[in-house]
């Protein structure tokens, strides 16, 4: 598995790992490592690669778009390395075909999980950083990451929930509500469903794997019956 996975990045990125105990151990979810009794998983590397992602992002955003003020800036890197953008481009660079996980966690449909392939991305981050250097890291997200960026396809992307609440405020001052309804499934696997009420009155329902993602669901919702395009 690990031989395809090398090729790729080689082909694909002309990244060749020096140090391959790093790349396992990125590509090693915990589930796995507690099943074969392995003394490292791919949360510290995680934790840096978050860190890293942060900065260069948030210094290419900064230095790509001077007319965009501070909040808005950070409105923009929060769409860029959100969990589902994450995920999407660990798909795009198809490390969930490599990635390690216990039985339970493959059963449980956790190498399409969102939130684990985010971590994963992240992690191959701080694997990345930790051969190879910073200059590295932004080869790669030069060649990934930056491109959509480009394109303004994060800027594009719609925060259905600020949308609701500026068309709503046009009225005034309003209160908008979200109520958790219901929640189902296995701790590590819950569908949330959410509940918005404007003046005392539900106006959409949406449904996610987080409250979140549940949230936008709804106030989209919302938004679409105000244009009548759903009832």
């Amino acid at each position: 598995m690990y031989t395809e996975l090398f090729e790729k990045l080689r082909s694909n990125y002309g990244i060749v790992f020096k140090n391959i105990s790093l790349l396992e151990e990125a590509f090693t979810h915990s589930s796995y490592a507690n099943e074969h009794l392995r003394p490292r998983n791919n949360e510290r590397l995680e934790f840096l690669g978050d860190a890293i992602l942060q900065f260069l992002i948030s210094r290419y955003i900064f230095m790509k778009y001077p007319e965009i003020p501070e909040g808005k800036l950070s409105s923009l890197r929060s769409l860029i390395v959100r969990e589902d953008s994450l995920a999407q481009f660990a798909r795009e660079c198809h490390f969930d075909r490599y990635i390690l996980l216990g039985k339970g966690e493959e059963i449980s449909g956790g190498r399409k999980r969102p939130s684990l392939l985010c971590d994963l991305f992240e992690a191959f981050i701080g694997a990345l950083e930790q051969d190879q250097g910073l200059e590295q890291v932004k080869k790669f997200i030069d060649k990934m990451m930056i491109p959509k960026i480009n394109s303004r396809h994060f800027l594009k992307d719609k925060d259905f929930k600020t949308s609701l609440q500026e068309k709503l405020q046009k009225e005034g001052n309003v209160s908008i509500e979200y109520r958790l309804t219901k929640e189902e499934g296995l701790a590590h696997e819950r569908t949330f469903y959410m509940s918005i009420y404007f003046k005392g009155k539900k106006i959409g329902d949406g449904v996610g794997k987080s409250k979140k993602q549940a949230e936008q669901k709804a106030a989209e919702v919302a938004l679409l019956k105000m244009k009548g395009k759903v009832k």
